[in-house]
């Protein structure tokens, strides 16, 4: 039943419908998404504390790196155990402000994520085409500032998708075909003009989106002409592999983010709607999942020293008898 407060068409709560047209297969479905969570928390703890730990792996690009997956933990702990409560335990109701905070901290940090992904270009920017002006350049000052900007960023642009929501009134009821409380899945089932939500949010998407991936191809575009100009092949195939861990993450970040971006307000019916709300949690759930493993098989020095310290790991049972 639909409840009401007194004193405006608000609901109570909301019911979050899970994944419609595969209500029967909901604890199928929540298996994989349950493994690739438990890898994605498992992954960046780990690389964050190995980053923390190494003294060979405090330099800015690692830093980044462990300032992603700290994003990325933050990113998927907003909406998975939620999500798997619907999936295994059948709670799909969700008070109406915990929805509006759910919403804030999804789209937060998922412009915190591109953020992070366009000052790791940036960085590889610097390192490629500046090497000797790198350490003098790329400070801890100016990474914790351009971290901070970057939240901040995504705070003062999501902030307003709050209020808009409020405002609208919900008399067609109070259930919400998907998992998690996102903007326009929550706007849609208003009886009032979405309009203005529709253009604020399609604005926020070319602010943070379009100015990180206009700056990432910039970055890259530049990174190419100088890797080219290299007369070192082994030096233009160092560079390359710098930088093909970063390609992977901005390719597994970039196309569902699109998808869902896109189908949301474009894609209409001719999309079935458990398509659309997988690809919305796998759009959270992937990054996370598989940069921690990408880094870590493609980036040399992280390689090393998870060798290193598996090895210390076998060593110390040895040293104790």
């Amino acid at each position: 039943m639909l409840l009401l407060n007194d004193t405006s068409l608000t609901p109570v709560s909301f019911i979050l419908n899970g994944i419609p047209g595969l209500e029967e297969v909901h604890l199928w479905v929540s298996f994989p998404l349950c493994t690739m969570y438990s890898i994605a928390i498992t992954g960046n703890f780990g690389l964050m504390y190995l980053i923390y730990s190494e003294e060979a792996l405090h330099r800015p690009m690692h830093v980044f790196l462990a300032l992603l997956s700290f994003t990325d933990v933050l990113m998927c702990t907003s909406t998975l155990p939620n999500t798997l409560c619907i999936l295994w335990f059948n709670l799909k109701e969700i008070d109406f402000k915990a929805c509006l905070a759910q919403m804030f901290f999804v789209h937060t940090f998922t412009g915190m994520e591109s953020g992070v992904l366009m000052l790791m270009a940036l960085d590889h920017y610097v390192a490629i085409c500046y090497p000797l002006r790198y350490a003098t350049v790329l400070t801890n000052s100016v990474i914790a500032k351009a971290g901070l900007l970057t939240f901040l960023r995504g705070v003062m642009l999501v902030i307003p998708f709050t209020f808009l929501t409020k405002r609208l009134p919900y008399c067609r009821g109070n259930v919400i075909l998907h998992t998690y409380c996102d903007h326009m899945s929550v706007a849609k089932i208003s009886c009032g003009n979405v309009k203005v939500n529709a253009i604020y949010g399609l604005m926020v998407a070319l602010l943070i989106g379009g100015f990180d991936i206009l700056c990432i191809t910039v970055s890259y575009t530049m990174i190419l002409q100088a890797v080219v100009s290299l007369s070192s092949a082994e030096a233009r195939q160092k560079a390359f592999s710098t930088c093909t861990a970063h390609i992977f993450a901005i390719v597994i970040t970039y196309v569902p983010a699109f998808f869902t971006f896109f189908t949301h307000r474009f894609g209409g019916r001719s999309i079935p709607p458990h398509i659309h709300i997988i690809m919305a949690n796998l759009y959270l759930l992937m990054p996370p999942t598989m940069n921690p493993i990408v880094y870590g098989i493609k980036t040399k020095q992280i390689r090393t020293c998870i060798t290193r310290f598996l090895l210390k790991g076998k060593d110390n049972p040895s040293h104790n008898i």
